[in-house]
């Protein structure tokens, strides 16, 4: 990974490099990739980016590099580290960074491609013109986020029907916590469970919420799509499995790391799309040109792992739609 935090560390050692070496790294084009997350949670995310690059023949190290920046859910320092991007005037700009990422990367810059990745309609937030023909240097891909969180909701309750208050951990600071809040709100008043909505956008809210949970008295939780949250799952699901409470993420990776369920758009399908996009923009389309795309691909997993700790048995009819079941 090129990193300015490990050339910072190594100190010399960049000036060490072989002129010939460091003379064909700089002349290589670059992505400035910004992130809301973290290296260790990116993983995932920057292996689908690579292979949507891939797709469209380009290769890290051969063909571009990246310059990697996180703020570990720290949504106040995009606009400076944009401002250094643009300084450096780096190919095109990757915004991981959802609607915060993508509105300040917008800010930055009106002339360096921008690709990004958010979860609200991005016509009303004022990142394109139109769907069909962004306009500027700005296109990317939206996502289904509030679309998909009633469904989470009647999926809990369908698991845990015996569950009559359930916990919503939402991050006020998110764009899209109002939909959130009403769309769940509105569910809750057919599906028949009392919502109680708990907040965290650091780590000290995230330790006082899981603290609450327990005079609260919820017998399941739902985890609202936000990337501070994807970035801190680790954290979430041994909470959660401590005070043993079913929870349902809205990203595959949940369960897969010991979550009890998951529902929501493939993260995969939706960097891999980013990357296709960031490389045909290197190979010189224009933003302009490309059409935001829209990720629809949804997907269902359950842990049979996860329910056998927790003394809950899936439904035949559920594990008969799953798209993937851990055991």
């Amino acid at each position: 990974m090129r990193r300015r935090e490990f050339i910072t560390l190594v100190g010399g050692a960049a000036v060490a490099w072989p002129l010939a070496a460091r003379a064909q790294q700089q002349a290589m084009p670059v992505i400035g990739l910004i992130s809301a997350a973290s290296p260790d949670a990116d993983k995932f995310r920057i292996d689908a980016l690579r292979r949507g690059l891939n797709d469209v023949g380009l290769t890290e190290g051969q063909s571009f590099v990246f310059e990697y920046l996180w703020v570990g859910g720290q949504y106040d320092r995009f606009p400076a580290l944009l401002a250094d991007l643009v300084r450096r005037r780096v190919n095109v700009i990757v915004s991981l960074g959802g609607t915060p990422g993508a509105l300040a990367a917008k800010a930055a810059t009106k002339t360096i491609p921008i690709v990004f990745q958010v979860g609200i309609d991005p016509v009303a937030a004022g990142l394109v013109d139109s769907l069909s023909r962004p306009g500027g240097n700005v296109t990317g891909v939206s996502q289904l986020l509030t679309e998909t969180a009633p469904k989470q909701l009647q999926l809990l309750h369908e698991v845990v029907p015996s569950a009559s208050s359930i916990a919503v951990l939402l991050n006020p600071t998110n764009a899209i916590y109002s939909d959130l809040l009403r769309d769940l709100q509105s569910a809750a008043r057919t599906l028949g469970p009392q919502l109680h909505f708990v907040h965290a956008s650091t780590q000290a809210e995230l330790d006082t919420v899981f603290g609450t949970l327990a005079d609260l008295r919820v017998q399941a939780l739902l985890i609202g799509p936000d990337l501070y949250f994807l970035s801190t799952r680790g954290q979430l699901i041994a909470l959660a499995a401590r005070q043993s409470l079913p929870a349902i993420y809205p990203w595959r990776e949940g369960a897969i790391s010991g979550g009890l369920m998951s529902y929501g758009s493939s993260q995969t399908d939706t960097y891999r799309q980013v990357g296709i996009y960031a490389g045909r923009i290197l190979k010189g389309d224009k933003p302009a040109d490309l059409p935001v795309q829209q990720s629809t691909k949804i997907e269902l997993i359950l842990n049979l792992k996860t329910a056998k700790a927790l003394g809950i048995d899936f439904p035949l009819a559920l594990l008969a739609r799953a798209d993937e079941v851990i055991e």
